[in-house]
């Protein structure tokens, strides 16, 4: 079962191609890594899909609808969901009321309810931290949820994103490089993290710099390059790849 589908996406700025006929699949529980050089036309895509940039050509495909250029608050409404590059964490609120934010968009209730403090708004509140202390327990951030979110690591802030990512119940999850400025140990947690999010059945797409994670946590790889798709497949045959070397390190070096 295909749970998003990307077909043919492309885009162009002011005449150049930064993206052109991409496409792939994801399914339930798969991690679908998206990798190529600095300027391959990543985030890019991620951008396209997430509905940040309407595409010039092609669709997303969504568990069946169709949903390009769909804006990001309701794609989240029908189970997409994203982290960004740069973090977008408050970082004067709690960890906990952060991850709280995460349910606001689920919630169906009304701003009168919330503004006399009636028993159904009460009954949504109490809820919502309950279920935000649940993922905060599940992405190890438990004992920070008193703490200001300025106040955490980078690699907790970056966990403290996905959990409140998690808190809009995805079906599918768009990573963009979790474990950038992350160290080695930031980097096994958030890796641990995300098999664990995909093997509870939500579909992974990723965009990482660090290939050992990539080719360690990967069911699936793209592989782009100045906006084309150059490969794709398991980790093992991206990594003979001919062309995936060259990419990387030149055509002189890959050849010698």
């Amino acid at each position: 079962m295909t749970l998003l589908s990307i077909e043919g996406l492309g885009i162009s700025f002011g005449g150049l191609k930064a993206v052109n006929d991409v496409s792939f699949t994801v399914k339930p529980g798969e991690i679908v890594s998206v990798i190529g050089p600095n300027g391959a036309g990543k985030t890019t895509l991620f951008n396209m899909i997430s509905g940040v940039y309407r595409p010039g050509m092609g669709k997303v495909v969504l568990n069946g609808e169709d949903v390009t250029a769909m804006s990001p608050h309701l794609l989240a409404r029908r189970g997409m969901c994203r982290t960004f590059q740069n973090l977008q964490v408050f970082q004067s609120m709690t960890v906990l009321e952060n991850t709280i934010a995460g349910y606001h968009l689920q919630e169906s209730g009304h701003v009168l309810s919330d503004l006399l403090n009636l028993p159904a708004s009460r009954r949504r509140a109490k809820a919502a931290e309950a279920g935000a202390r649940e993922l905060l327990k599940r992405v190890g951030l438990e004992r920070a949820a008193e703490r200001e979110a300025g106040s955490l690591s980078y690699g907790s802030l970056k966990r403290l994103e996905i959990a409140r990512a998690m808190a809009l119940k995805p079906k599918v999850l768009l990573l963009d490089e979790p474990a950038a400025g992350c160290n080695a140990v930031e980097t096994e947690e958030i890796d641990h993290l995300i098999a664990e999010i995909a093997a509870s059945g939500v579909a992974i797409l990723l965009v990482e710099h660090d290939m050992k994670m990539v080719m360690r946590i990967s069911n699936h790889i793209v592989v782009l390059d100045h906006g084309e798709k150059i490969a794709e497949g398991d980790p093992a045959s991206v990594s003979r790849n001919p062309a995936v070397i060259a990419a990387y390190l030149g055509a002189e070096n890959a050849a010698g």
